[in-house]
């Protein structure tokens, strides 16, 4: 069994890992502040093939694997996990729109989203709907032309600054059958977006709810088949739960490497911070909690690269594991630092901050341990 990578995948990683020290980290703490992440980044970064890593060479797309993938997103978040991980949500949505697109759909908007002219954000969650997301209540009803929306989503990263909105909608009856998938374009008649909301962490991102008014979109905007749309979720989700694993992964890398030269430089008793075994003994841990998680996350990808039935429990688990592990490093990072890791001169309180969302976005690890159970018994019998 060979772990290695390939050397096209070292350098997917190097590229992307470069690219991040010298197009976001510099800017990382002003993003922050600003609550925003200035567009021309994304001209640059999709002329490295970053725009649609999931979207074949046919459509403009990189064409990459999901464990090319992950490559790419845990370098670019040893830069900043809140820039990266918007950056995989746009890509979530470009892997939907390859995978169930009709002909004429991904005509339509890959070659924006490749070219990342046209940013696109996901909406499934709504406020009275989070984990149990196949409750959600945005309705769309015919019309002569196509559909009208009405209803309200929630927690949306890119509300009211992307271009466009890959939405889950009921169509139909209550539960997942009656779900479709459509696409919003900004700038839609009825559609409206609430105040930025105030997060402890990924503040570059603008977030707010999403909301249709009687919103009239076209019959074309649906995507896929009509009722289809909450299994074309989940599998985005598959993929996603990578995605976020793999950032917060690159982020606690990041912590880690920041913590090794700190206690390299900072002196107590005596002696620098290194040379204490008890500390020692904790970089020991963090690096072995974080060697593991590498190892989990690509053969998780792997599994669903190569389309195996466990895939789904695989990216659950990885993402569980992972994103728990990752949290957990950052925050001892913070703890070695002492004083300074408070201080955001630092970085490290932004990493903390940022990676605490991993373990609730994208399902949150309760729903993983759901999925993984059941996942469990169903091969038992």
């Amino acid at each position: 069994m060979d772990f290695a990578l390939s050397d096209e995948q070292e350098a997917i990683f190097d590229m992307a890992r470069a690219f991040g020290a010298e197009h976001i980290a510099p800017h990382a703490q002003a993003w922050e502040e600003a609550r925003t992440i200035p567009r021309d980044l994304w001209t640059k970064a999709a002329e490295l093939g970053f725009g649609g890593l999931y979207v074949s060479e046919d459509h403009g797309g990189t064409g990459l694997s999901r464990l090319d993938g992950t490559l790419v997103f845990e370098a670019l978040a040893m830069s900043c996990p809140s820039v990266a991980a918007f950056l995989s949500i746009h890509n979530m949505c470009g892997g939907m729109i390859e995978k169930f697109g009709s002909e004429d759909s991904k005509a339509r908007w890959l070659p924006g989203l490749c070219a990342m002219t046209t940013i696109f954000s996901y909406c499934l969650t709504e406020p009275g709907s989070g984990s149990d997301a196949a409750a959600l209540r945005t309705r769309a009803e015919r019309t002569n032309d196509g559909w009208r929306l009405n209803g309200t989503k929630a927690f949306i990263s890119g509300g009211g600054y992307s271009d466009a909105y890959i939405c889950m909608v009921r169509s139909g009856q209550d539960g997942p059958k009656g779900i479709s998938s459509v696409v919003v374009e900004n700038g839609t008649p009825g559609l409206s977006f609430g105040a930025l909301e105030r997060k402890m962490g990924w503040k570059s991102q603008p977030t707010s709810q999403v909301q249709f008014d009687d919103c009239l979109i076209p019959t074309e905007n649906l995507l896929g088949d009509e009722g289809r749309g909450f299994s074309y979720a989940m599998a985005g989700l598959d993929g996603g739960r990578l995605n976020i694993s793999a950032c917060a992964l690159g982020g606690a890398q990041a912590a880690l490497d920041a913590t090794l030269r700190y206690m390299g430089e900072r002196r107590a008793f005596g002696q620098s911070l290194d040379q204490f075994q008890a500390l020692q003994f904790r970089l020991a841990e963090m690096e072995t909690a974080l060697q593991s998680s590498r190892i989990f996350l690509r053969q998780a990808a792997w599994k669903l690269d190569h389309g195996a039935p466990d895939a789904s429990k695989f990216c659950a688990m990885a993402k569980l594991h992972v994103t728990d592990r990752a949290f957990e490093v950052a925050n001892q990072c913070l703890q070695l630092h002492g004083g300074y890791g408070y201080l955001a001169d630092y970085g490290i309180e932004k990493l903390v901050r940022d990676l605490r969302v991993h373990q609730i976005l994208e399902g949150t690890n309760e729903i993983m341990r759901l999925i993984i159970s059941r996942a469990l018994l169903a091969e038992r019998g």
